[in-house]
């Protein structure tokens, strides 16, 4: 009996995450990462850091008095990396400008505009005929740098991630720790998370860990949990230290290593980014987008009760073009919805008056048949 060696083995559902894990491989994966904080807190920094990469090598730093008039911008910058064979293609997000103005109140609007235009673009994308390759812009995780010279979190912050903290994974971030002392970190981090939580600030919680898991990852989880906000420091430069290369910052009392957990958080943050990368994906998949899909839809369902409050307030203020030809059209609708009604009545009530005209015709008759 001819016996197939590829097929002999034993074959069952036990094989399913292999082919998963083939086809996640096959087809890559997709990341977008936004940094959004004050000029020169480092965040470009600590995005090449992060990912040993430039993404910025063209980028022209502009003076106090070209900061003046300028507003915020959207700079996303995208590049593919692989490592054993899995490619990525992270997307950063940088919003330079942020913050820098005398009135920051409406910095933040094209940040939340770029936020909700990628859930839209996903959106359309999805309820459209070609579904099969469908790219993920959407903004998965937010990095938010806090000034260290600051007595904790300013009105803009707090301004800032309440308006975001429903569509976005944040991620509190203290930026150059290397200005503060082991205890001021701490103080720092005590008084930021006081005041998240006393302002309603939802930021990104790392998941519980299950029963099953090794006491190792337990006791990473943990300590990553422990180290929110992240204190960091990012450095580009190679220096060399008791004959051993490291990353880091060269000062005239010492080295701040910026991959030694005792200096700062850089490990942790990076720890905590790329072994939950999956599970921030999920949180946007089925919360922030989900939330934002269930009120596009709630809204387009909506309308009427919209138009009805524009017309109330027709008084004082003056619609404009498209409004009023909307507000028209459904007045149409209503009125040749009306008129059919009413004819559907008349044509119910016309039926009935010939039924019983009908009637007596048929008594008289029958009664004239008898004679």
């Amino acid at each position: 009996m001819f016996t197939n060696p590829e097929t002999a083995g034993y074959v069952g559902f036990a094989n399913l995450p292999n082919q998963v894990h083939r086809k996640s491989v096959k087809k890559g994966f997709e990341f977008t990462l936004m940094v959004v904080g004050e000029s020169g807190l480092g965040k470009s920094t600590l995005i090449n850091s992060l990912f040993l990469t430039d993404l910025y090598p063209d980028r022209v730093v502009p003076g106090a008095t070209e900061k003046i008039n300028k507003t915020v911008e959207i700079d996303a910058s995208s590049v593919e990396i692989e490592e054993r064979g899995v490619k990525l293609r992270l997307t950063v997000v940088d919003t330079p400008g942020f913050g820098d103005g005398i009135n920051n109140d409406e910095s933040f609007k094209k940040v939340v505009q770029y936020i909700d235009d990628q859930f839209e673009k996903y959106l359309q994308d999805e309820s459209g005929l070609n579904r099969r390759h469908i790219v993920d812009n959407r903004v998965h995780c937010c990095f938010y740098f806090i000034n260290p010279a600051g007595h904790g979190l300013k009105p803009l912050d707090v301004s800032f991630m309440k308006t975001i903290h429903n569509r976005v994974n944040i991620v509190p971030v203290i930026a150059k720790a290397d200005t503060l002392t082991k205890a001021e970190v701490d103080r720092l981090k005590g008084r930021v998370l006081d005041e998240i939580k006393r302002h309603g600030i939802q930021i990104y919680t790392l998941p519980d860990c299950d029963s099953d898991e090794d006491d190792d990852y337990k006791e990473q989880c943990k300590q990553l949990k422990a180290a929110v906000p992240f204190a960091v420091v990012g450095s580009n430069q190679v220096i060399e230290v008791k004959g051993r290369k490291v990353r880091g910052r060269m000062y005239p009392w010492g080295v701040v290593e910026v991959e030694n957990p005792e200096h700062c958080d850089f490990i942790k943050l990076r720890t905590m980014l790329i072994t939950h990368m999956n599970d921030l994906q999920e949180v946007t998949q089925e919360i922030h987008y989900e939330n934002f899909r269930s009120e596009k839809l709630r809204g387009a369902g909506t309308g009427d009760r919209k138009i009805k409050h524009m017309r109330k307030s027709d008084d004082g203020e003056k619609l404009n073009e498209k409004e009023r030809q909307l507000a028209e059209k459904e007045a149409e609708l209503k009125r040749m919805q009306e008129m059919l009604t009413k004819m559907q009545q008349e044509m119910k009530k016309g039926n009935g008056q010939a039924v019983s005209n009908v009637g007596p015709n048929l008594r008289s008759t029958g009664k004239s048949q008898q004679v």
